[in-house]
């Protein structure tokens, strides 16, 4: 039976996510115009924190639908060291199919005749979902993105840093050298080919008072879109390590660099800012798993997530 992630004396408040809400709207006020390597602009601003108190809700924005199948299977991927999407696709996530797409269509000379999110892109689109899924040999040619997260948490330049991390927060709970580090220098052009060096680069833990807290270092933000993923991901994983490192929950802290949004994602944020804010989820977390690596898909149950429709907008690649 999965037992509530959140201490007994749980109080659901909403205010907790009204830091995203400042987040954009401080975006839209004091942003500056700056072009990006995809060709779509931005208004960002740089340098920006906000801290979640995980003991007064699971910090999953209400004020549009946010998909958390995604946002789970992605983070099992992650602490699994895998690296190519099809275990994505086969689960029904689609985050980061446009990237190895849109190289698919580059490397094959494609990109010029399929004008991008034209029906025959989207078409082409789903033959290539369907390629993934179907077809090992073509998965592991075109699914692969390269020494990504996934390779960096568990193997960067031999060193698996997830478990050395639990190893030391078991055993060195007062550490200051608690972190894991998505940017390799090393490596970094070799993900760029992909089209994605780490955007959250690093993350440090914090043991005090018997709770755990973490902070994540994120270099580039993409705030209407990646942000909502971004604050659940962590705050989920602190509470993973929490739970296998007999711990309570603290706080998630989330600083950025380049925090901004695409000039095409303004309007939603509008719309998004007009809805009013709803009470927090809650996460259940099945507390018979005591390893890191071992938890599945069926171990999470999110109740009481009650949010406003789901707003779309472009990826931009």
């Amino acid at each position: 039976m999965l037992r509530p992630a959140l201490c007994p004396t749980f109080e659901i408040k909403k205010e907790i996510v009204k830091q995203y809400h400042q987040l954009l709207q401080h975006i839209l006020d004091h942003g500056t115009f700056k072009g990006d390597r995809t060709g779509t602009g931005t208004q960002s601003v740089f340098g920006y924190q906000m801290r979640f108190n995980l003991q007064e809700g699971f910090p999953l924005v209400t004020t549009k639908k946010v998909h958390l199948k995604s946002i789970i299977h992605e983070l099992l991927w992650f602490l699994q060291g895998d690296t190519n999407i099809r275990y994505l696709v086969k689960n029904g996530v689609n985050i980061w199919n446009e990237w190895p797409f849109q190289n698919f269509l580059n490397e094959t000379g494609l990109a010029d005749a399929v004008p991008k999110y034209s029906e025959s892109w989207k078409q082409k689109l789903q033959d290539f979902k369907t390629s993934i899924i179907e077809y090992e040999d073509f998965a592991e040619k075109w699914g692969e993105l390269g020494p990504v997260y996934g390779k960096q948490w568990r193997n960067f330049e031999g060193v698996d840093q997830i478990s050395g991390l639990i190893e030391d927060i078991k055993n060195k709970p007062n550490s200051r050298r608690l972190l894991v580090s998505a940017w390799n220098p090393k490596e970094v052009p070799v993900m760029a080919k992909s089209g994605l060096p780490p955007c959250h680069t690093l993350f440090q833990f914090y043991v005090a008072d018997g709770k755990l807290s973490c902070q994540l270092y994120q270099r580039s933000a993409d705030v209407f879109l990646g942000v909502p993923f971004n604050i659940a991901s962590y705050a989920l994983l602190t509470m993973l390590v929490a739970q296998v490192c007999g711990l309570e929950y603290g706080d998630f802290v989330h600083t950025f660099g380049d925090a901004h949004l695409y000039s095409n994602h303004l309007e939603q944020a509008k719309e998004q800012l007009s809805r009013e804010l709803r009470p927090l989820p809650q996460m259940k977390i099945n507390p018979a798993v005591n390893d890191i690596f071992r938890f599945k898909y069926d171990d999470f149950e999110l109740v009481n997530y009650n949010p406003h429709p789901a707003i779309k907008a472009p990826v931009a690649v």
